[in-house]
């Protein structure tokens, strides 16, 4: 009989000691959270190896534009400071070159990496293959909630007794995440990671309740639709769709989900619950009411959809504008819906800047200004208002400047068009950039509110529209919309005569009453079958419908949107937008074209 020998294992099998390993821990600042919309303003990094620093990296850059006030209220960094700083395109090589060889190490990675990918692409640098670490990750699955209640960069400095302080500066946060690093790397140590390759496979393993409950995803079909996640007492805990529900519910098992919120839903749901649909189109809107309906508490999109904000023209002897969260019945103009304060407030103050209405928030009446009692500002002294408070402005004077504004919310946008064209203009050629970047970015916050408001409006006042899009078995996929809510869908098998399929569609689609008014063109957005259908179901339809090739089966009643409206003027503002030559970037308030 012929002993066994055992084989030792080489250095390359065991994989790269993390003692042996250069880590580059970098960190960013920027002027907003989309490589697409914002810009680097600060690079921090901080080269180790072994524990010990080997070097720093950290410089201002200059974005190209103004710095928004929010930011510099969260970092301190002003457009001032990163004026005569250097430019992305001299930056980026030099932080390339400090960080070649090493593997790159952040705090939520996918930001910084992103933008970082975002700044090669613009420069026309290759990516280098960069190893990449993310210590949220890692924190996620070494701590426990027990121990720290979030991953939150200076919750884990705190915990871990980093000897630097984040202060949302690249440099000093990268010097935190280095001392995060380490703790993590000696918490790591009693899970036997000793490599840099068990390091990095380390949080992207699928967690034990992952594994221990592939089970639910066994008897979900392979078919388009959507699937719920709930728990033993029945709670929705999340909603999803998918163009293949089995395939994507069996992911939420796999090493390949690693969203520490789904991982941790992933623990309490006890069943999936699927709905299959008939297209793409019906599990996208299926998802968006099931969302709105159960406010899922793992889903982060969708959930308060009333939440939408609308600019409002009162009804009152003196109208204003203002701010609401709801579109009503009550014969006052509309402007939206908008997702966010800022939008909303940005459009009035381009409407404001065309039409010379009150801005004050007192109920005006002509008895309160007979009797002197009205409140009067400073606008009415700089000459912005026709100060109707005191008896200066006629109600009949005044009653112009509401029909204008009025005219303008439910369609002739070119009065807003103008008066901001003319400040814009008039401030590039004075070169003040940043206060006419400023006008621009009103003004495009009116015309995408007045455009996404034009175009739900033309389609909710439709009684009934059927449109048929090609399938890609070669038949075709078909929607009901009756008042912009989707009432049904159904699909045409390939060389099938199509009238039958679309006269049994429209008699058994959901029955749709008209909405009752009061959202823009006089048309509100509701939220069911008595008030049609929420913005977000509609702009879903739209897109489905300027997918190619999509044909117009039936229409009932005009689809149409104002003639001199902001629908037309979207590419417009997209191009003053698009992206400029490299010495023309400080240039951000150049005039509309």
């Amino acid at each position: 009989m012929t002993a066994a020998h055992g084989v030792q294992g080489t250095l390359d099998e065991l994989g790269t000691p993390l003692a042996e390993v250069t880590f580059v821990v970098v960190d960013l600042e920027t002027t907003g959270g989309s490589p697409s919309e914002s810009a680097i303003t600060e690079i921090g990094a901080v080269k180790v190896r072994g524990g010990a620093e080997l070097g720093d990296f950290g410089t201002l850059v200059d974005p190209g534009g103004p710095v928004p006030p929010f930011i510099t209220a969260l970092t301190g960094i002003t457009t001032a400071m990163v004026t005569a700083a250097p430019r992305m395109d001299s930056v980026l090589p030099a932080f390339l070159e400090f960080a070649r060889g090493c593997v790159l190490v952040a705090h939520n990675a996918p930001f910084d990496i992103g933008f970082l990918k975002a700044a090669c692409t613009e420069g026309g640098y290759a990516w280098p293959a960069f190893p990449v670490v993310d210590t949220v990750d890692l924190a996620r699955r070494v701590l426990t909630k027990d121990e720290v209640p979030n991953c939150k960069l200076g919750t884990l400095a705190r915990y871990f007794r980093a000897a630097t302080e984040p202060t949302h500066r690249a440099l000093a946060d990268a010097r935190a995440t280095v001392d995060v690093l380490h703790g993590l790397i000696e918490r790591l140590g009693s899970f036997g990671v000793t490599s840099l390759e068990e390091l990095r496979g380390f949080a992207k393993a699928p967690t034990s309740e992952q594994r221990r409950k592939r089970h639910l995803a066994d008897e979900v079909p392979s078919a388009p639709g959507v699937y719920l996640f709930e728990d033993d007492a029945g709670e929705v805990l999340y909603v999803g769709k998918s163009g293949d529900l089995r395939s994507r519910v069996r992911s939420y098992f796999t090493g390949s989900e690693t969203r520490w919120r789904v991982r941790e839903m992933v623990g309490l749901a006890e069943r999936v619950r699927p709905i299959v649909c008939a297209t793409g189109l019906e599990a996208e809107v299926r998802e968006l009411r099931l969302i709105a309906a159960h406010k899922p508490r793992y889903n982060r999109r969708s959930k308060f959809p009333e939440r939408a904000l609308w600019l409002k023209l009162t009804v009152e002897p003196f109208p204003r504008l203002s701010v609401v969260r709801e579109a009503r019945a009550d014969g006052a103009s509309y402007l939206g819906p908008m997702g966010s304060r800022r939008q909303a407030e940005e459009a009035r103050a381009a409407l404001h800047e065309a039409v010379p209405l009150r801005q004050c928030t007192q109920r005006l009446t002509l008895r309160l200004i007979e009797r002197g009692r009205a409140r009067t500002c400073a606008l009415a002294e700089l000459g912005r208002c026709g100060a109707p408070c005191d008896g200066r402005e006629s109600p009949d004077a005044y009653g112009v400047h509401a029909e204008t504004a009025r005219s303008v919310m439910e369609g002739d946008v070119r009065p807003v068009v103008a008066a901001a064209q003319v400040r814009i203009d008039r401030l590039a050629s004075e070169l003040r950039y940043e206060e006419a970047a400023a006008q621009r970015d009103r003004l495009a916050a009116f015309v995408r509110a007045a455009a996404r408001g034009q175009r739900l409006a033309a389609l909710a006042r439709l009684p009934q529209l059927v449109a048929a899009k090609p399938a890609f078995d070669g038949g075709w996929e078909l929607s009901v919309v009756r008042y912009g809510r989707l009432a049904a869908a159904g699909t045409i098998p390939p060389n099938a005569h199509p009238r039958p399929y679309v006269d049994a569609l429209i008699a058994t689609a959901e029955t749709v009453f008209p909405p009752a008014g009061g959202a823009p063109g006089g048309v509100a957005l509701g939220d069911g079958p008595s008030g049609g259908a929420t913005a977000e179901e509609m702009e879903c339809v739209l897109r489905w419908m300027d997918a190619p090739g999509v044909r117009l089966v039936e229409v009932d009643g005009d689809w149409t949107c104002p003639a001199h409206g902001a629908e037309g003027l979207r590419r417009w503002i997209d191009n003053a937008y698009a992206p400029v030559e490299p010495d023309e970037r400080r240039r951000s308030g150049r005039p509309l074209r």
